[in-house]
């Protein structure tokens, strides 16, 4: 463990930066001094009658001020454990419940990525940082409570909150850094014939309390003809909203099965993005045709948007992203040449959308490996605009915009993976519960 000498910031440290930078705000101007020389004289006079002033606390010894200071230490597991090391007053003040949740909101937009989960949701987590921000395997444990065990599955990651489905068609919302769990039955009436079932969670807003779960299904309606559904939870009101959905134009003949992917959603702006997909034969891993399913969460809208031919590959090789500046892109990995193309959607003045490839990225010569028919499926992180890369050489990231990877150690299999993006810094990875001493010891 780093001794507490260790921790106490020297000159020129980031938190000396800072505290400068926040001091600064807070220092009126200097007014311009008169040039009169009478009120001069008047001025040394009075001033041999003071008492010397007293010196001015420094920006460590003002909580406030170290507060702010705290605030803006990276959103590493580590940082606050290490800060709260320095002595009784920085750990008060790091573990306060308060302080907690505004360096929670303060760093939203800043999300590490922690790691993942597997599809199975198996009872281990994988970690991606290393030492001594490494969360350690067992530390994001999901224990359900039930005397007899329920299979279950992963839906997908977002926010800092996990969701996932049992066997039951009951859904479970969980914080693994509070541990925190909600079950959800599932919405009357969303039982489309011979659907499939995804969905989604996010938080409702900057504020952590309340969030909402989205869940889309494609199938029959009453009338045999193909639809889209969507339902949409709210932890605000406690219940389920009504069910939405629109029809799926397609030219897949409706005797051959269509369903939305099991590939987690991914949030644009404000918009959830699934695949659906629709196959020439029940067995077939490829599309006859490939849609995109976008729920649009303020309007409560749904919307299918078709994708070009070039998105012809295996399922497992199509992911939803985001685009640079913001809009709806999806990322194809082609098999034989590792051949990433990054696809751009484009609105015209009239309001009809296309697609233009934007950019395409050699995988093979950026990793320096021979990927061909190696890589497992793909997933995206959306906080930090990674791709995440299974191969039969390990697991990589990518990131989408600097072309910066990463090779994570310890993992050397394929599965479905759920990026895991979130500040690991409950009051319970703080003040005496579990996570800080761990993360201690790894530094």
């Amino acid at each position: 463990m780093a001794s507490v000498s260790s921790l106490q910031p020297s000159l020129g440290s980031p938190l000396d930066y800072v505290a400068i930078q926040v001091q600064s705000r807070t220092i009126s101007p200097k007014r311009k001094e008169k040039s009169s020389a009478p009120a001069t004289r008047a001025s040394e006079m009075t001033s041999r009658h003071r008492p010397p002033p007293s010196p001015a606390a420094g920006p460590l010894e003002n909580d406030d001020l170290l507060s702010e200071i705290l605030l803006r230490l990276p959103p590493q597991p580590s940082s606050l454990p290490r800060a709260s090391a320095v002595c009784t007053r920085w750990r008060s003040l790091a573990s306060d419940p308060g302080f907690c949740r505004r360096f929670r909101i303060h760093h939203r937009r800043n999300l590490p990525l922690l790691g993942f989960f597997e599809n199975s949701l198996g009872r281990s987590f994988i970690p991606a940082l290393e030492a001594p921000n490494r969360v350690p395997p067992g530390r994001f444990s999901l224990q359900p409570g039930d005397s007899d065990p329920i299979p279950f599955r992963c839906i997908g990651c977002r926010h800092g909150l996990v969701l996932v489905f049992d066997l039951r068609r009951l859904y479970l919302v969980w914080d693994p850094v509070t541990g925190h769990q909600h079950r959800l039955a599932c919405p009357p009436g969303f039982d489309p014939e011979g659907s499939t079932v995804n969905g989604a969670v996010l938080r409702a807003g900057p504020d952590v309390q309340h969030f909402q779960v989205v869940l889309v299904a494609a199938g029959d309606d009453d009338r045999k003809q193909r639809r889209v559904f969507a339902c949409v939870y709210s932890s605000e009101t406690g219940g389920w909203g009504n069910v939405t959905s629109t029809p799926i134009e397609s030219e897949v003949p409706n005797v051959l099965p269509i369903a939305v992917d099991t590939v987690p959603a991914v949030l644009v702006g404000r918009s959830l993005y699934w695949l659906l997909k629709g196959s020439s034969s029940s067995h077939s891993p490829f599309n006859a045709e490939k849609q995109i399913i976008e729920f649009d969460l303020e309007k409560q809208k749904l919307a299918v948007i078709r994708m070009p031919g070039a998105a012809d590959v295996f399922l497992g090789r199509v992911t939803v992203v985001q685009e640079d500046g913001g809009g709806l892109g999806f990322l194809i990995v082609k098999d034989l040449t590792a051949q990433a193309q990054l696809w751009k959607r484009k609105m015209d003045s009239d309001g009809v959308g296309s697609w233009e490839l934007k950019r395409t990225i050699d995988l093979n010569k950026l990793l320096s490996l021979n990927l061909e028919k190696h890589i497992g499926i793909i997933r995206f992180a959306e906080d930090n605009n990674l791709l995440v890369l299974p191969t039969v050489f390990g697991l990589f990231t990518v990131q989408l915009q600097s072309l910066q990877y990463k090779k994570l150690s310890g993992y050397n299999k394929f599965c479905h993976l759920h990026p895991f993006e979130s500040v690991y810094i409950a009051e319970t990875g703080i003040g005496g519960g579990h996570g800080a001493p761990d993360l201690l010891q790894n530094t």
